[in-house]
């Protein structure tokens, strides 16, 4: 079938609704991402639980997320008898994905600090609570901050695996759409805009948070 802008126009709103679903469902994700990240960071060289966090990680940047999203899915009714629904298990792997990511790179502006001001905290009595809450994690977040951004952006575009479990994607409605107009280009072409659009925003803010914490 011949590409048709009247048919591209008709199924857009459509399927801009499932760019709905990826942004609440990225956030949800990113802020899961943020938390488990910036934990772990911390906790892996602990002793005791060091191990875990690091089998953790490795395991979740060492495969797929198309994997992980069927193994929570469908693996662990499986094997555990447990009833799994789509959104929460979407928010689950997508959530502990981000977190495996965004562990290293956080890890990485920890140790990116100069050890010199954390000594010196401890000299004055500084707690340990606040040298994290006033010293390591700004500094840390401030450095690393164009990588966490990344990583969201990432995040947003990893999320189209999601149709597969079925949630109303933009993917998930592109499948619906070809099989009433059998005609593929359209909604492809609006995905893709779609898409671009999106990342370039969060582009744009990434860079103007970025440039205001350099002045502060």
């Amino acid at each position: 079938m011949h590409f048709s802008l009247d048919r591209m126009l008709e199924w857009t709103p459509y399927i801009l609704e499932g760019l709905k679903v990826i942004i609440v469902l990225s956030l949800v994700c990113a802020l899961i991402g943020v938390v488990t990240g910036t934990v772990c960071a911390f906790l892996k060289k602990k002793k005791g639980i060091g191990w875990l966090i690091s089998a953790y990680i490795d395991f979740f940047r060492g495969t797929p997320v198309f994997f992980q999203l069927y193994l929570f899915y469908y693996g662990l009714p499986a094997l555990f008898g447990i009833s799994t629904e789509a959104y929460p298990t979407a928010v689950l792997t997508f959530g502990l994905n981000s977190g495996a990511y965004l562990s290293e790179i956080i890890r990485a502006g920890i140790e990116g600090i100069d050890k010199g001001q954390i000594e010196a905290a401890k000299a004055l009595g500084v707690s340990y609570k606040d040298i994290i809450k006033d010293i390591i994690l700004p500094q840390a977040i401030r450095s690393v901050l164009p990588a966490i951004f990344n990583e969201f952006i990432t995040l947003t575009k990893e999320t189209s695996v999601v149709s597969v479990i079925g949630i109303s994607d933009m993917m998930k409605r592109y499948s619906f759409v070809v099989a009433k107009t059998y005609s593929p280009m359209e909604p492809l072409l609006v995905i893709g805009i779609a898409y671009i659009v999106l990342n370039k925003i969060l582009s744009f803010i990434g860079s103007r948070l970025e440039r205001r914490l350099a002045y502060d």
